[in-house]
C-alpha cells in the first residue's frame, strides 16, 4: 500500500469523523419551555424529536452538551450527537460523531464528558454487542472533533459477579484518580448495577490504567422503585463530599432518579429510599420517565442536573435540566 494511503487511513482511524449539520438544522427547542427559561431539546435529523444520555461541559467559552441519537433516516446504530449553548437553554447542533473503529460498527453512544488540560475528554459505549460492550475513551481540543483511544475499548469488568459488559459511563477528578462510574449486568444478564473503576489522573486512560475497585456491584437495584435497574451514574463533588445521581429502573418503567453519596467514590450509600427526580404526572412531557441524567458544575459554582424524558413511551425523547442547590449537605431540587 502507497504510504500516503497508510498515513490517511491512520488518521481515518485515529480520529472521530464529524458530520456538520450546516445543510440542515436537526435542534428542536420547544418554544414553549424555552419562553419560560426552560431547556426542551431534542435532535430531528431522524425524523422524530429524539435524543437521550446527556452530558455537558464548559469549553471555550460555550456549552457542549454531548447525547446519543438512535438509528432511522438510512443511519443504522446509534451515534453521539454535539450541540452547543450560550445559556443552557437553547442548543444547537454542531455536529455527530461517526464511525471510525471496528468496534463502533453497531453503534456507540451514552457519553460522559470531563474536560483536562485544555481538552473535552469522552468516556461512552459501543452498543448492540450484548456482553461485550464496553467503555471507550476519544479527546478533542476542539470539542467538536475527537481522537480515539488506540486501546479502545479501554475497560470493561471482571469477576463472576457481572455480565463482562460496560456501559453508561460518567467520571469525576478525586484525590488524584479518575472515577469511573459504568454500569453491569448480572450473570444472567437480568438486573443492572453500578460499578466502579479508577484510574490515574496523569495516564492516557488505556486499558493498563484501570483498576477496577470490588468484586460486587458498587450499588444495586434494592428498592421498589429501581426495580431491576440501576445504570447512568452522574457524579459531583460539594465540600469535599462525592454524589452520584443515578436511574433507577430500566426504561419508561418508569425510569427515575436516585442519589448517592460517598467519601472516597468507592463505597456508596443512598441519600434517600425515594427518588430524588420522579418522573411526570400523566400528560406532562416526562410522564414516561426521567432517567439517565448528568450533573454539570458551572465555573459560578452553579450545579445543573440534565435528564432525558418522555411520554410516549420511548416514540419520542426530550433533554432538560433542574439546578440543584445544597441543603444541610444533601442536594436540593431548585428550579425546573
Amino acid at each position: 500500500m502507497h504510504l500516503k494511503t497508510l498515513w490517511l487511513t491512520a488518521i481515518l482511524l485515529l480520529s472521530f469523523s464529524v458530520h456538520a449539520w450546516a445543510q440542515e438544522d436537526a435542534s428542536f427547542n420547544d418554544p414553549a419551555f424555552v419562553s419560560r427559561g426552560i431547556m426542551m431539546f431534542a435532535d430531528t435529523s431522524r425524523g422524530r424529536p429524539y435524543a437521550k444520555d446527556p452530558a455537558v461541559v464548559r469549553f471555550h467559552g460555550q456549552y457542549f452538551m454531548y447525547y446519543s441519537v438512535g438509528p432511522g433516516k438510512g443511519v443504522e446504530g446509534w451515534r453521539i450527537g454535539i450541540a452547543i449553548s450560550t445559556n443552557l437553554v437553547s442548543w444547537l447542533k454542531a455536529g455527530e460523531l461517526g464511525i471510525a473503529g471496528a468496534y463502533e460498527k453497531k453503534g456507540f453512544c451514552a457519553p460522559g464528558a470531563w474536560v483536562h488540560k485544555g481538552q473535552v475528554h469522552l468516556f461512552y459505549q459501543t452498543y448492540g454487542n450484548g456482553s461485550n460492550d464496553a467503555i471507550c475513551h476519544a479527546w478533542s481540543p476542539d470539542g467538536v472533533t475527537f481522537t480515539r483511544n488506540p486501546d479502545n475499548p479501554v475497560f470493561a469488568p471482571k469477576g463472576r459477579w457481572n455480565s463482562g459488559r460496560a456501559i453508561d459511563a460518567d467520571v469525576i477528578e478525586h484525590e488524584g484518580r479518575l472515577i469511573l462510574g459504568f454500569a453491569t449486568r448480572d450473570p444472567a444478564g437480568k438486573v443492572q448495577m453500578q460499578g466502579i473503576a479508577t484510574a490515574p489522573v496523569e495516564s492516557d486512560f488505556g486499558k493498563a490504567a484501570w483498576t477496577q475497585q470490588s468484586d460486587r456491584p458498587s450499588l444495586k437495584p434494592e428498592l421498589p422503585w429501581e426495580q431491576a435497574c440501576i445504570e447512568a451514574a452522574a457524579f459531583c463533588k460539594h465540600n469535599g463530599q462525592l454524589f452520584m445521581f443515578y436511574a433507577g429502573a430500566y426504561n419508561n418503567a418508569p425510569q427515575q432518579i436516585g442519589c448517592a453519596t460517598s467519601a472516597d467514590g468507592v463505597t456508596w450509600t443512598r441519600v434517600s429510599a425515594t427518588p430524588f427526580l420522579a418522573n411526570g404526572k400523566p400528560g406532562e412531557w416526562n410522564a414516561s420517565e426521567s432517567g439517565h441524567p448528568f450533573a454539570f458544575t458551572d465555573d459560578d459554582g452553579r450545579t445543573y442536573l440534565f435528564y432525558q424524558g418522555n411520554k410516549d413511551n420511548g416514540k419520542s425523547w426530550y433533554l432538560s435540566k433542574v439546578e440543584i442547590g445544597w441543603r444541610d449537605q444533601k442536594p436540593v431540587i431548585l428550579t425546573k
